[in-house]
């Protein structure tokens, strides 16, 4: 079992690249940052942009990983995105885990007057085959119904081969269909649309369920369901973990029994969401 955090990219360089430095120090195999305009409960407090985010994260820390939870089409272009992703690739030295989702609405799409036209899903079936072939190759060209470019180029590459790979954001069948195809990884949160954060006990059966559907949409795909990771991000729907040292033993080694290659928590915040004793993060045992 790999583990990761979660660093909401609310305080000034000054004070969050301390805790980027202190998540290495601690151990955990790779760290992450939301990647919203504003997010929900948090829309009128301190807010910064995740890949510039990652980017100064790159920069003090060398070994753990750094990771998007999650980049969407809401106000993303493949061209640009896939440009910043190579670019963040080459300055963090081949540490970057893109995380990507079809998005959920919000604030994220309400500040542009507008949502999307269209399919969410389909568009989203058509960013991520955009950015992986912008990733994949020098030259690209591409006709879609949503996207559209014209020799948009991509040298040097990434640093990883074939590209920065894709950590996909998945609990419904078609997005897990996607997830089988391009996501090195499945990410799931716990089940979508609720923000109860149920003891991760109590949740079991519910990630038995889409860990079952995964495997049957890597199955359908063509792929051996043992070569993707399958990562589960907890603390909103999946509650409890970081409770004390003793909980994130037995919910890490019941989720690694069920099949998850990776937990991720997010850093306890001093008041909701999130809320918790951050002194836990050091008796934790992330062997």
């Amino acid at each position: 079992m790999r583990h990761g955090i979660v660093l909401l990219p609310e305080q000034r360089w000054s004070a969050a690249r301390d805790r980027w430095r202190r998540a290495e120090e601690l151990g955990f195999d790779h760290a992450w940052t939301y990647d919203h305009l504003m997010w929900r409960w948090l829309r009128d407090e301190t807010w910064f942009g995740c890949l510039p985010t990652l980017t100064a994260a790159a920069g003090v820390t060398s070994k753990m990983r750094l990771g998007s939870l999650v980049a969407t089409p809401t106000f993303r272009h493949p061209v640009p995105f896939a440009k910043e992703l190579m670019t963040l690739d080459d300055i963090s030295g081949g540490r970057l885990i893109c995380g990507v989702g079809s998005g959920a609405g919000g604030y994220d799409e309400s500040v542009f007057g507008d949502a999307p036209g269209g399919s969410r899903s389909a568009r989203f079936a058509e960013f991520l085959e955009l950015t992986e072939l912008l990733l994949r190759q020098p030259l690209t060209s591409y006709e879609g119904q949503y996207y559209r470019c014209v020799d948009a180029r991509m040298e040097p590459g990434c640093v990883q081969r074939p590209h920065v790979p894709f950590a996909v954001a998945a609990t419904g069948p078609k997005a897990m269909g996607l997830a089988a195809r391009y996501g090195e990884t499945w990410l799931t949160a716990g089940a979508p649309g609720r923000f109860d954060a149920r003891r991760w006990d109590l949740v079991v059966p519910e990630l038995k369920d889409q860990l079952r559907a995964f495997e049957d949409a890597c199955v359908a795909a063509g792929r051996d369901p043992a070569s993707a990771g399958k990562l589960l991000v907890t603390g909103a729907t999946v509650g409890g973990v970081l409770d004390s040292a003793q909980s994130f033993a037995d919910a890490s080694g019941t989720f690694a029994d069920l099949g998850f290659t990776d937990l991720v928590v997010h850093w306890p915040r001093e008041s909701e969401p999130y809320q918790g004793d951050e002194r836990v993060l050091d008796s934790l045992d992330l062997s």
